[in-house]
């Protein structure tokens, strides 16, 4: 990570996540290239609607107001496929909400996700998928942006969820799950209930939240995390013992045992959650929860 970020939480973000850039992106498809880049400058000073990130962002960046340190906790990157000339229109909206994002870069219609490494990233959310099978597959943990409409949750505090098998944890067991089905995947975990899961795509970026959360008391801390898992006893020791095993605190931790998602992610209030499987991506947009799908491990193959 470069030097000057230090301990910060840095986080890259795409254009299209962080506004709706729907219509101009089918005047593109559409039209080419040269007819979306007029259409760009001759909107330049018109703002962008939000995207569906937008609200998550407006809160990460909050986090730099929420004590009295100088030292800012979180960065966040704009990466965009656009050139530096189309992309002054997405410039001039984000000093329109008044967003602290000063780096960026504009690639020119090849693929952003080449400057995470050189950013030292911990997350990249997007709307292209291939995109983020590229940031996954490079170590960087990533997920596809679906949007939850127009619901926020107005608490302060920012809230994020995670799955745990293929995305905080790998998805060795999910293999014997999906390979010979739910008793030899239960049976498979009672036997390795004391040997710890190897680590997923966001094990890394959990660890960097934790970094953020010990320097808050723990009852005026800013971020809260939980695990929403479809597992439950007795598949549920194998977990604790490996959050244990590698010093990491989760708030709160959801056994469902198979049970849709949705539901418990709003009770929560959850502003985002991570999951590699495209139904509980869904289950949580029915109940208005943004979601990061994230396309890894075997349920995904």
């Amino acid at each position: 990570m470069p030097k000057e970020f230090g301990k910060k939480l840095v986080i890259a973000i795409s254009s299209r996540a962080l506004f709706n850039l729907d219509e101009s992106h089918q005047i593109y498809v559409n039209e080419g290239l040269e007819a979306y880049s007029q259409y760009q400058i001759k909107r330049e000073n018109e703002v962008l609607k939000p995207g569906s990130a937008l609200p998550l962002v407006k809160k990460l960046l909050r986090l730099n107001n929420t004590d009295n340190n100088s030292r800012p906790k979180v960065e966040v990157i704009l990466l965009s496929r656009n050139s530096a000339d189309t992309g002054l229109r997405i410039f001039n909206s984000i000093q329109y909400y008044k967003l602290d994002i000063s780096r960026a870069a504009f690639s020119g219609g090849e693929r952003p996700y080449r400057y995470i490494e050189a950013f030292g990233c911990h997350l990249f959310l997007s709307t292209e998928r291939e995109d983020v099978c590229h940031a996954l597959n490079h170590g960087i943990a990533a997920a596809t942006l679906i949007p939850a409409g127009k619901e926020t949750n107005p608490d302060s505090q920012l809230r994020f969820a995670f799955d745990g098998d293929a995305v905080l944890f790998s998805d060795e067991a999910e293999k014997v799950y999906k390979q010979h089905g739910l008793d030899a995947f239960t049976e498979n975990e009672q036997k390795a209930a004391k040997t710890p899961l190897t680590g997923g795509p966001f094990k890394d970026f959990l660890f960097a939240l934790q970094r953020l959360q010990v320097e808050f008391t723990e009852g005026d801390c800013p971020i809260r995390t939980a695990l929403v898992t479809a597992r439950s006893a007795p598949a549920h020791e194998r977990v604790i013992r490996t959050l244990r095993a590698w010093n990491i605190r989760i708030d709160e931790s959801l056994f469902l045992g198979g049970l849709p998602k949705g539901e418990f992610l709003k009770a929560y209030g959850a502003d985002i959650f991570f999951d590699d499987q495209a139904l509980h991506c869904e289950s949580a947009k029915e109940h208005v929860v943004a979601t990061g799908h994230i396309p890894h491990g075997i349920a995904n193959e």
